[in-house]
């Protein structure tokens, strides 16, 4: 990969999208769409849209299509790569660090470039001399001391995409075998690719007929534990938020000396003193609220 350096306005060139490029990542959710054109339509496509010598976008797509759609003006910047994987694998990496992706998208990406990788290997065999050497391999032209080695296709798909080759291969054979009710949960992010793994070695113990509602009942059942749990840590982070604010508080002695001491000692602005007073007005009352709480608390018990 190269920055040509050359760069071209949407009024001089006009892109082109080749879907597999686009729909090499998930879709942004809507949310994540709306709060990207929301910024553009305020303050304009400031990051180039990303092409290759053939003028097909790298990256970009969704910046691409909201300046399309309200005709606003873009910039790009022309990248030289070998072939479409490089492309590929250079777009994978830039975006990665953009996008909350699990393994399992992951996994899914490496799915798409296997094609690729696999003839890329093919081609590297042939070419190192392997069972089918290529012509030039046979004429005794290709006289490295280094020969070019087969690939190791699942540890490529692994390594393109940032994940162990065990979760590759797992999510290989989940998405060849696994039933689609395992499928659908893994794209909502309800289970781990551990998880689904387990449960479709479970399920496979059923007759072909019964392993997709069998899947299902077991997506169900971890569906139930996994916000029982979600439940269990949103309370505890809420006890352990009022036991902390106690404990803090207890440590306070609001004398008129040690106030003094706190805000010299923290150079407190006459600004800064003003919304200390109205935050300690305000804890004071939410203090006074918790105490409320407690004492009716209290009276319903020995009711």
């Amino acid at each position: 990969m190269q920055n040509t350096k050359t760069e071209y306005s949407s009024s001089e060139r006009t892109p082109v999208v080749l879907p597999e490029m686009e729909q090499l990542l998930p879709p942004l959710s809507g949310e994540q769409f709306s709060a990207l054109e929301n910024d553009i339509l305020e303050n304009g496509c400031y990051a180039p849209i990303i092409v290759n010598e053939d003028m097909v976008v790298i990256d970009g797509h969704n910046r691409f299509r909201i300046c399309e759609k309200h005709g606003l003006p873009y910039r790009m910047l022309v990248f030289s790569f070998a072939n479409l994987l490089e492309a590929k694998l250079w777009a994978l990496d830039t975006q990665k660090g953009r996008r909350n992706l699990d393994k399992w998208e992951l996994g899914k990406i490496a799915l798409k470039l296997k094609p690729e990788i696999e003839a890329r290997a093919r081609f590297n065999m042939s070419a190192g001399g392997g069972d089918r050497k290529s012509d030039v391999a046979k004429s005794g032209l290709v006289n490295s001391p280094n020969p070019i080695s087969a690939v190791d296709t699942r540890k490529e798909m692994a390594q393109a995409v940032g994940i162990g080759e065990q979760a590759m291969g797992r999510i290989t054979k989940l998405d060849e075998n696994a039933p689609q009710a395992l499928k659908d949960a893994l794209d909502r992010k309800e289970i781990s690719v551990n998880r689904a793994w387990k449960i479709m070695k479970a399920v496979q113990q059923f007759p072909p007929e019964e392993q997709e509602s069998a899947a299902a009942e077991m997506v169900s059942a971890v569906r139930e534990i996994n916000q029982s749990d979600a439940e269990a840590d949103r309370r505890g982070k809420i006890a352990g938020l009022f036991c902390k604010a106690y404990e803090k508080a207890v440590l306070l002695t609001p004398t008129e000396e040690n106030v003094r001491i706190w805000t010299e000692c923290t150079r407190m602005t006459r600004e800064e003193i003003e919304d200390s007073v109205q935050d300690s007005y305000e804890l004071a009352q939410t203090f006074q609220t918790i105490g409320d709480l407690l004492k009716n608390a209290i009276s319903c018990v020995h009711q």
